[in-house]
């Protein structure tokens, strides 16, 4: 990621040699290399109807149209200045014909209209339940970190609804919540099929975990090779490099 100063509230950052620019708050929630992974894990086949939950400042839709992995996406967020910032980004990219904004609450995706009518549902949710860890005072940090708005269960809930039969959900999580999202994950009809833990360094615990899921699938979970971010001198692997490509 390549960062150039902005005005006094926000950066225009870059990513893919700046292929892709993406604005952001300076003092507000700025995405990570969690949406990267995510967007990089995810697998979408041509012309599959793909909602991102809570897209924040837009970076995973824009990264799936730009790597070609979808040729539309509907991305759904409820906090009005992130939702500004997606549909600016969206522009900023000439991509409003191929990914459009919802800004609203995911829990209210009710009705025919959205019942069972995506492929494919992208979340990287807030990681920390209310209880876990100090709030961070600034409200969109702390929308985004915490779950204030929704719960795992809710995220899980919606996504079944959303989902088509044999559909797919892709996450990426806590690998300290593991058997919480495992949990959520039977009692909301979804079957875990794919899961690959991320690690900073080798040898370290794993910190994060990609998850693919499907919606009436069978009971098999495949545990993929794991993920290495950085390399025993600090630097990113080949295989994290490729992230930014």
């Amino acid at each position: 990621m390549k960062r150039f100063p902005g005005d006094e509230e926000e950066s225009l950052d870059t990513l893919f040699g700046g292929r892709i620019k993406i604005l952001q708050k300076k003092a507000g929630y700025r995405f990570s290399i969690d949406a990267l992974l995510l967007a990089h894990f995810a697998h979408i086949r041509p012309g599959e109807k793909v909602i991102d939950l809570g897209t924040g400042c837009g970076v995973i839709p824009l990264i799936l149209i730009f790597r070609r992995k979808a040729e539309k996406v509907m991305a759904v967020e409820i906090q009005p200045s992130l939702a500004d910032l997606a549909r600016r980004n969206v522009r900023l990219n000439r991509m409003a014909s191929r990914v459009r904004i919802w800004e609203r609450d995911f829990r209210q995706l009710k009705g025919p209209a959205w019942m069972a009518g995506f492929d494919v549902v992208l979340a990287n949710p807030p990681y920390r339940p209310i209880g876990a860890g100090r709030i961070n005072p600034h409200a969109e940090k702390a929308q985004a970190r915490h779950e204030i708005h929704s719960t795992l269960e809710d995220l899980l809930q919606v996504s079944f609804r959303l989902l088509k039969e044999k559909g797919r959900l892709y996450m990426i999580y806590p690998a300290s919540r593991t058997a919480d999202l495992f949990q959520g994950l039977r009692r909301s009809h979804l079957e875990p099929k794919a899961v690959q833990f991320i690690h900073s360094r080798p040898g370290t615990e794993a910190r994060l975990l990609l998850l693919e899921a499907y919606k009436g699938g069978r009971s098999e979970t495949h545990i993929l090779p794991p993920f290495v971010l950085y390399d025993e001198n600090g630097r990113y692997t080949e295989e994290a490099k490729a992230l930014f490509l």
